[in-house]
């Protein structure tokens, strides 16, 4: 199993930003996936979670509304969209294979941080 996130960086608060975990070495399309989170200092929570066709999903409600979780199968791609983006949501972000993990088959993970 091989994920790779990437598409994190420094943004104000208010801004946004999209995140893709590409996916290699397994069944994509058979796999739910998550995007998950630790902050500094913190533990690592559950953000968002969608099912193997992308039609469900579910989101810690901090970010609901605010944040989407999409896949493309036909690319082995999972992808985050995070709007209004606050100082809390600061963290570490991975992509891990499963419905609401936050270990097991995951990325090294890629780091948003928001301040102004």
């Amino acid at each position: 199993v091989q994920l790779k996130e990437s598409g994190g960086g420094w943004v104000q608060p208010g801004g946004s930003l999209k995140l893709s975990c590409a996916a290699s070495g397994f069944d994509f399309k058979d796999n739910h996936m998550t995007w998950a989170r630790q902050a500094p200092g913190k533990g690592p929570e559950w953000v968002a979670t969608i099912t193997t066709n992308g039609v469900g999903a579910d989101y810690i409600r901090s970010v609901e509304g605010r944040f989407t979780v999409s896949r493309d199968n036909a690319k082995n791609t999972l992808t985050l969209q995070m709007n209004s983006l606050q100082s809390e949501d600061t963290a570490l972000y991975y992509c891990v294979v499963g419905w609401k993990r936050i270990d097991g088959d995951r990325g090294q993970g890629t780091q948003v941080t928001v301040s102004s």
